[in-house]
């Protein structure tokens, strides 16, 4: 009988996740991801074929993470709730928000990825397309490339901006922003729904 692995994937994940936020791309070894937990160089290889699939895997979580509060409010459709969720969970996230925010997957993934994972990835991109045509559809009653264009700048580019700088200065954005996220949606999108 084997012994029980001390390490498993989310130790690797989770220490990827620290060196990244901490001190960027380059940062992300597997040599460093395995020392800054003391595990065997060997072990993290044993989870993850590639650096490459080691940070597709903690993207994939972010993501993931990250869209699923954010669809649940569209689907409510609650688009307020969803255009503030990017602040609350990057307070509540600091170091994915800061992967999340600062990096696009091009900077951390270089090779192909396996198909699962690339499955994976191609499923929550067109999850996220896919309600928010639906929430603009049942928003405007139809949609248009304008109207789209109108609830992705509300709902995903001015959170966005509004984050971006503070994470950038490795900072988690003031209550104030909530505000100025609010009166930017209703100026966009109108109070309807």
């Amino acid at each position: 009988m084997g012994r029980k692995a001390r390490f498993n994937k989310d130790h690797f994940v989770d220490a990827a996740l620290k060196l990244l936020a901490e001190r960027g791309p380059a940062a992300v070894t597997m040599a460093a991801v395995t020392g800054e937990i003391g595990a065997p160089i060997g072990s993290v290889y044993h989870r993850f074929i590639s650096r490459d699939v080691l940070l597709a895997e903690l993207w994939l979580r972010i993501v993931g993470s990250f869209q699923r509060g954010f669809l649940e409010a569209l689907k409510r459709d609650d688009g307020l709730n969803a255009a503030c969720h990017t602040l609350r969970w990057v307070r509540k996230h600091p170091k994915q928000g800061r992967v999340l925010l600062l990096y696009r997957r091009e900077d951390l993934v270089s090779g192909e990825w396996p198909d699962d994972v690339k499955e994976r990835a191609e499923h929550l991109s067109r999850e996220i397309n896919e309600e928010i045509r639906a929430f603009t559809r049942r928003l405007c009653g139809r949609i248009t490339k304008q109207m789209l264009l109108r609830v992705t700048f509300a709902l995903i580019d001015v959170p966005y901006a509004a984050v971006r700088r503070h994470l950038e200065a490795d900072n988690v954005p003031p209550k104030a922003v909530d505000d100025f996220v609010k009166d930017t949606y209703f100026t966009i999108l109108g109070r309807e729904l």
